[in-house]
């Protein structure tokens, strides 16, 4: 039950500044997560990008605020940090459909989007395999590519990068040169708060990087789960763990990279393990100070 007290409190925060920049590492912070963890969870669990959440709440206000007070357009914009005109009627648009000079004619509709409240819903009873297990570091070498601090952004990066390197040959590469644990080609999202973000396609090896990158994924403890299937079902998988399992596991997100390790990395008939980085779960009265 911390776990979504903590997510509670972190939509509370957002609710506090939304007429601010909204600052995801701090809601990361309150989470005991990073601000990357918190948006997969966010987003698995609200069903919407965080982004678009926080879009939706302002434009919401803003048109109670154009409704209802005399305050002129290019005010509420500045309220809720739209310093672009341009980029306020197109947000607001986006949202209720209608431009915000429209909204106090008579008979006008708009959209409200009250505040999310997280709770625990016991759903089916499909089963979950998974492992623990406290590995050592290891060295992987590959390719990478820098992602976004808005991590749906990174939807259309990622596969892009796999695609390149499955075209050019360096997919096949990489499979030659794994010769260490863990076997399959890895997926490593470096995503904490205290270095670039990136994705790694990459393997365990000893052998040298020459023209490629190198990284070492720290030790960590990790749950490990299976699947198999399309690159649609490994998402599916992820939702899952973070919706399901993790909220009641005893568990919580530990300070390490994610990591898919592919078997078979035939995007139709995909092998794979997600491996979540995980520490036990602290008490609400030992979490970061904010």
């Amino acid at each position: 039950m911390e776990w979504m007290e903590r997510l509670n409190a972190a939509i509370s925060d957002i609710e506090e500044h939304l007429t601010e920049e909204i600052d995801y590492e701090r809601l990361g912070r309150i989470a005991c997560c990073s601000s990357y963890h918190f948006q997969r969870m966010f987003t698995y669990m609200a069903g919407i990008p965080l982004s678009e959440y926080i879009r939706r709440r302002k434009m919401s206000l803003a048109a109670v605020d154009l409704q209802s007070t005399n305050m002129k357009i290019i005010d509420v914009a500045g309220k809720y940090g739209y310093h672009s005109p341009t980029a306020f009627n197109r947000a607001f648009q986006s949202v209720h459909g209608i431009a915000p000079s429209a909204v106090k004619n008579e008979g006008v509709s708009v959209k409200s989007f009250p505040p999310i409240l997280f709770k625990i819903t016991v759903k089916g009873v499909e089963e979950m395999n998974y492992r623990i297990e406290t590995k050592d570091a290891f060295r992987v070498v590959g390719v990478s590519v820098s992602l976004d601090k808005d991590i749906e952004k990174n939807f259309t990066v990622i596969p892009s990068k796999w695609q390149e390197i499955s075209m050019n040959g360096t997919l096949q590469r990489l499979i030659r040169m794994m010769d260490t644990q863990p076997t399959g080609v890895l997926g490593v999202s470096t995503c904490n708060d205290t270095e670039p973000w990136r994705y790694y396609i990459a393997v365990a090896t000893s052998q040298e990087k020459d023209d490629l990158e190198e990284y070492t994924v720290p030790a960590a403890t990790w749950a490990i789960f299976s699947g198999k299937g399309t690159n649609q079902s490994i998402q599916e998988l992820e939702r899952r763990i973070v919706t399901e399992w993790l909220p009641t596991s005893g568990y919580e997100y530990g300070n390490a990279p994610d990591v898919e390790v592919y078997l078979n990395p035939d995007p139709q008939n995909a092998q794979y393990e997600v491996w979540i980085p995980v520490i036990k779960k602290i008490s609400m009265d030992r979490k970061t100070e904010i």
